[in-house]
C-alpha cells in the first residue's frame, strides 16, 4: 500500500479513482506510487477507462465537496452569530449603563450652570451686602446735636405745628394742584431763609432726605430704610392701626427698594432714630408738621420740606446748603 497525501484523506478523494494526463498528454494513462517493504520503489502505470468511472467520480466529488461547504457555511454561520453577539453585547457594554447617560450627562451639566449662575448670584448678593456692611461702617455717628439744626429751630419756632397724625399717601394731586403747592411750599421756604437741597425722585425721596439729614449724605438711603422697616416690624403696636390694609403686606410692599414713603414711615423713623422730625408741607391748611419720638435718643432736628403727595427734599438754612453736584438740566424730581 502507498501513503496518501492528507489533503487526499481530508476530501475524501482516496476513495475515487480518476485519471490524469500523462507525460505525453495522453487521457489514458495514470501515475501511482506504491510503497514495497523493500528499499527499492518501483512506478507502476497502468491505463483506466473514464468512460462510466468519470460520471460516479464527477458526483462523489460534487457530492463530497457539497458537504464540505456545507460544513464551512454552517461553521461560517457559527463564527458569524457568535461575532454578532459579541458585537452586541459590546456595543451594549459600550454604552456604560453603569454610568451617567447621555440624558443624564446633559441634565447635570445643566444643573452645574443652574448652580454656577446660583453661585455667582449669591456672591454678587454677598458682595453687594458686603458693600453695604462696609457702608453702614462708614457711617457717621449721628450727632447730638447741631448748628444747623440750631439755626432752624429758632426760624421754624415762628410757625405754630400741628400734631402729626400717622397715615399712608393720598391721592396724587392733578397739575394746577400741584403747582399751586409747590408754589406755595416755595414762598414758605423763602419766608423763613430756607432753600431745599434737591433729592433724586426714585421713589426713595424721603429715605433720601432722611439720610441726607441724619447722615450728610443721601446715599445711605437702602440702610435708613432697612432700619425703619425694622421698626415697624419690631413695634407693630404702634403703627398696625394706621395701615387700612394687612399689615404684612404693607411691610413687604415698604421693604422694597423704591416705594414711596409716608407719614407712617416718617414717625417709624422718627422712633427708630430717637430724633425729632420737622416737615415744612404745602398743605393750605398746615404750615409745618412736628414729629416726636416715642423716646427721645438724641437732640439732633431732621428738617424735610414735603410737596404734597408728589416728593421730598432736605432742607438747609440760606446760604448753609452743602456743595453738591450740579445737574446740567434742571428739573422737578418727583417720587
Amino acid at each position: 500500500m502507498y501513503e496518501l497525501d492528507p489533503d487526499v484523506v481530508r476530501w475524501n478523494l482516496h476513495l475515487l479513482d480518476f485519471c490524469s494526463l500523462g507525460n505525453n498528454c495522453s487521457p489514458q494513462t495514470i501515475t501511482g506510487y506504491e510503497k514495497e517493504s523493500s528499499t527499492t520503489e518501483s512506478v507502476k502505470e497502468d491505463f483506466c477507462n473514464t468512460t462510466h468511472a468519470s460520471v460516479e467520480n464527477d458526483e462523489v466529488i460534487a457530492r463530497a465537496l457539497q458537504e464540505e461547504l456545507s460544513k464551512l457555511a454552517a461553521a461560517e454561520a457559527s463564527v458569524s452569530v457568535s461575532s454578532g453577539q459579541q458585537h452586541q453585547q459590546a456595543s451594549v457594554l459600550a454604552q456604560d449603563w453603569c454610568g451617567p447617560s447621555r440624558r443624564h450627562l446633559n441634565s447635570e451639566r445643566q444643573n452645574k450652570r443652574e448652580e454656577v449662575v446660583t453661585n455667582e448670584a449669591s456672591f454678587l448678593e454677598l458682595e453687594e451686602s458686603s458693600v453695604e456692611r462696609e457702608d453702614r461702617d462708614l457711617l457717621p455717628e449721628i450727632e447730638d446735636e447741631s448748628a444747623l439744626d440750631g439755626e432752624l429751630g429758632k426760624r421754624i419756632n415762628q410757625m405754630v405745628p400741628i400734631p402729626h397724625v400717622p397715615k399712608i399717601n393720598g391721592e396724587i394731586p392733578s397739575v394746577d394742584e400741584a403747582t399751586s403747592d409747590h408754589e406755595r411750599l416755595l414762598n414758605r421756604l423763602q419766608l423763613y431763609d430756607l432753600v431745599e437741597l434737591k433729592i433724586l425722585g426714585d421713589g426713595n425721596c424721603q429715605f433720601r432726605s432722611l439720610s441726607d439729614q441724619i447722615y450728610r449724605s443721601a446715599e445711605h438711603h437702602k440702610f435708613v430704610r432697612e432700619q425703619v422697616v425694622n421698626q415697624l416690624k419690631l413695634r407693630a403696636d404702634l403703627y398696625e392701626n394706621y395701615v387700612p390694609m394687612a399689615y404684612n403686606d404693607y411691610l413687604q410692599k415698604m421693604s422694597k427698594n423704591g416705594e414711596w414713603g409716608d407719614h407712617i414711615t416718617l414717625q417709624a423713623a422718627s422712633d427708630w432714630f430717637g430724633v425729632k422730625i420737622f416737615v415744612i408741607t404745602s398743605f393750605k391748611d398746615t404750615c409745618y408738621i412736628e414729629i416726636l419720638p416715642q423716646i427721645q435718643k438724641s437732640n439732633r432736628i431732621i428738617f424735610l420740606s414735603f410737596w404734597a403727595e408728589v416728593h421730598y427734599n432736605s432742607i438747609y438754612p440760606l446760604g448753609e446748603l452743602p456743595m453738591v453736584e450740579t445737574r446740567k438740566k434742571k428739573r422737578w424730581w418727583w417720587c
